[in-house]
């Protein structure tokens, strides 16, 4: 969800991007519970605009909603966390075949390419925080060049589950040169209409960050994030 940039953001969707920020700096810790209201209060809107905003975050995986009870912080166990790569994997590959179908130009993928180079000015610079935002912006872009709606849904959903296990183990990890790397090659593999590289390339990388991802919440012994 984006809110939109000609109007200020209504009362729900700072609610929604304000809740979904605690949960993934743990201010709102896993397994923890909060009543509407108390959240509320903490966001200084009303109960409406909360609960709108706990059911979106709800669809996405981050909380459950519960009758008279309010709202329980979900947590994600290094189990939960290979389901959602094993799923997320063979969204992501099906979109790269399918975009290296299309044949695209350089202007279709200039979204792709300029993600690329800014995730390498972010490793260059030491900068993970910067290099995690671009990370994003290049698996959406992929998807979205893939051109299928539902695809695109299922892994906006479940995106959000990476991101907030990526934002407690962003600076567990190396130095992601090798992440960027493989970027570029499936970026080419788009460019020069060869799917079965794209697919396989692209399959390669989301294997190797699923281990990488929870050995990292094994090692530092975050059964639940």
């Amino acid at each position: 969800m984006t809110a939109p940039s000609d109007k200020p953001p209504s009362n729900m969707q700072r609610a929604f991007f304000a809740l979904r920020d605690m949960i993934f700096s743990g201010e709102l810790a896993p397994g923890s519970d909060h009543l509407e209201s108390e959240l509320a209060q903490r966001l200084g809107v009303s109960r409406t605009p909360v609960r709108e905003a706990a059911l979106m975050l709800e669809s996405q995986g981050l909380l459950e909603l519960r009758p008279r009870k309010g709202v329980r912080i979900l947590p994600i166990s290094p189990d939960d966390m290979a389901e959602i790569y094993d799923v997320l994997t063979e969204l992501e590959c099906l979109a790269a075949r399918q975009a290296a179908g299309k044949s695209y130009g350089d202007k279709d993928l200039a979204g792709l390419s300029d993600a690329i180079e800014n995730m390498e000015v972010a490793v260059a610079e030491n900068n993970l925080e910067k290099w995690a935002q671009y990370d994003d912006q290049f698996h959406s872009e992929l998807v979205r060049l893939g051109g299928n709606s539902r695809v695109l849904l299922i892994f906006e959903m479940m995106n959000d589950q990476v991101r907030r296990a990526r934002a407690v183990t962003l600076f567990m990890r190396a130095l992601p040169v090798k992440s960027n790397e493989d970027h570029r090659r499936v970026y080419e593999a788009i460019k020069s209409g060869d799917p079965q590289m794209a697919h396989e390339i692209h399959r390669a990388h989301r294997q190797n960050a699923k281990v990488m991802m929870v050995e990292l919440l094994q090692k530092h012994r975050l059964l639940s994030i």
